[in-house]
């Protein structure tokens, strides 16, 4: 009977300890890889087969000025960037997918004073909007009632050079809205 080097049956121990974890590693990739995870460009809360999606101009309860355009126009144009949907603001045509908002309220609030001019430095716009996505069919495929968002701006003081600033946040404050209802709408399962 022949001995069988150290080193060898080191080898043969461990060949033989390698067998189990290449099953196991198969497994859990094949479980992964059903956990909900998508590619760039799907969309979870979508019907299977949709290319269209209608955005019409969103309503508002407001008075404010121009926010409704500025917001519906920063939604259209994040989704036509990050899916491959064919997205019109109307509704018109038989759309697969209708994505209605609505403008609850929007507000400035003063947020700092300055106490040597005795005017408010800085304000706060706060915009809380209302967002459904339905099918063709009626069905309701996302919804959120209460998007809080917002957008603080300074304002100057020196009337010579005096530039309004609130149209500016609105609109930085419609492009954060807009990548955070696109990212709803794509990347959550």
């Amino acid at each position: 009977m022949g001995l069988i080097p150290a080193s060898s049956a080191r080898f043969a121990t461990l060949e033989q300890d390698m067998r189990w974890p290449i099953p196991t590693l198969l497994v859990a990739v094949l479980t992964l890889a059903g956990c909900g995870y998508h590619t760039v460009g799907s969309a979870a809360h979508f019907p299977p087969g949709t290319k269209t999606l209608a955005i019409p101009v969103f309503a508002t309860r407001t008075n404010a000025y121009r926010t409704e355009t500025v917001l519906t126009t920063a939604v259209v144009r994040e989704f036509a960037t990050r899916t491959r949907l064919r997205v019109t603001p109307y509704t018109t045509g038989d759309p697969d997918t209708v994505l209605h908002g609505t403008i609850l309220t929007q507000t400035v609030a003063p947020l700092t004073y300055n106490s040597q001019t005795q005017q408010s430095s800085s304000f706060l716009i706060t915009l809380t909007a209302s967002v459904t996505l339905t099918a063709r069919d009626g069905r309701v495929l996302y919804k959120n009632d209460n998007y809080v968002f917002r957008q603080q701006y300074q304002s100057t003081t020196d009337l010579p050079t005096f530039l309004e600033e609130n149209p500016a946040a609105v609109e930085r404050l419609s492009r954060d809205f807009a990548r955070a209802l696109v990212a709803d709408v794509l990347e959550s399962f």
